[in-house]
């Protein structure tokens, strides 16, 4: 399966990602015991960071050494890529050294150029279109609170960023109810919302998004490297915020995700993120258990 990539969600089967959450569980298990199985020992994973990152990049070097590989962190500062080397060399060079890449970056298209001129897999760790580790993790974190989660109902509110839309992909994939709510001119992108349309409904109202819903999802209002629109923003944002109010107009039962880092007081109140609805420690703990499941299938 050697140049196998892991770009977006649909780069795997239903079939596939439906046993990646099931192996990810059975190795969280596995963790708790303590037992510990090294299939990569003398194997090496490099991430080649542009973006800063706490859990991304402590999840995927816990996970490779819990499996015996040794990691190596890159970032622009690191390495020739930082100096003007094109992006086609740099994946040329580092996959004949390393057997799998794990890039955080800004445009979606420069990981595809990465992919396309590696030859070990390559694992989206975040772009601006897409973070589909982080469905992994939110998939497992749902799965094990309500187990059977196809034709259930998702609430993501607020903007329509690189996490919002894997929650599109991922209704397709698992089987279940989307509902968007986004202020105007902060929707997702408009071939994602043809693509997935049959899946996701796209609504203007938030209390109307989540009535219902089995899990609410929200993310910052102002992402990685958008710190300069924090204030209008925030201001398009008003009414946005995920409150104890709006989770009462959620399925009984329902939780509340957030992929963190979260401000409190912006987009969720302290009594939401901190309160019995919340599984977001569950959520950032399981980006280890999956991403373990992923390297599995990439790997063989």
């Amino acid at each position: 399966m050697t140049g196998r990539h892991f770009l977006a969600l649909p780069d795997l089967t239903p079939d596939e990602l439906t046993a990646l959450i099931a192996r990810a569980a059975v190795l969280k298990e596995a963790h708790r015991r303590g037992e510990r199985a090294t299939p990569y020992a003398g194997k090496v994973l490099a991430m080649l960071f542009e973006k800063s990152s706490t859990r991304t990049r402590a999840s995927f070097e816990a996970a490779w050494t819990h499996l015996g590989g040794h990691t190596m962190f890159l970032s622009p500062r690191d390495i020739q890529i930082g100096r003007g080397e094109t992006v086609e060399d740099s994946a040329r060079v580092l996959s004949r050294m390393v057997d799998v890449l794990v890039v955080r970056t800004f445009s979606h298209e420069r990981l595809e150029t990465f992919a396309a001129h590696s030859a070990v897999p390559v694992i989206n760790a975040l772009t601006d279109r897409f973070h589909p580790c982080q469905l992994l993790a939110d998939i497992l974190t749902w799965v094990e609170r309500h187990g059977d989660i196809r034709g259930r109902t998702a609430a993501f509110i607020g903007d329509g960023n690189n996490v919002c839309q894997s929650w599109m992909q991922a209704a397709q994939v698992f089987g279940f109810h989307l509902r968007v709510a986004a202020p105007s001119g902060y929707h997702p992108a408009d071939d994602l919302q043809q693509a997935y349309a049959g899946c996701v409904q796209m609504l203007d109202d938030p209390q109307a998004a989540a009535a219902g819903a089995d899990v609410v999802v929200t993310d910052v209002w102002a992402s990685m490297g958008q710190e300069q629109e924090a204030a209008a923003r925030t201001e398009a944002f008003a009414g946005y915020q995920v409150d104890q109010a709006m989770m009462t107009r959620a399925a009984p039962g329902a939780i509340f995700m957030h992929c963190l880092p979260a401000h409190r007081g912006e987009e969720v109140s302290a009594e939401v993120i901190d309160g019995p609805q919340s599984v977001v420690w569950d959520e950032a703990e399981n980006r280890l258990h999956a991403q373990k499941a992923l390297l599995e299938l990439l790997l063989g």
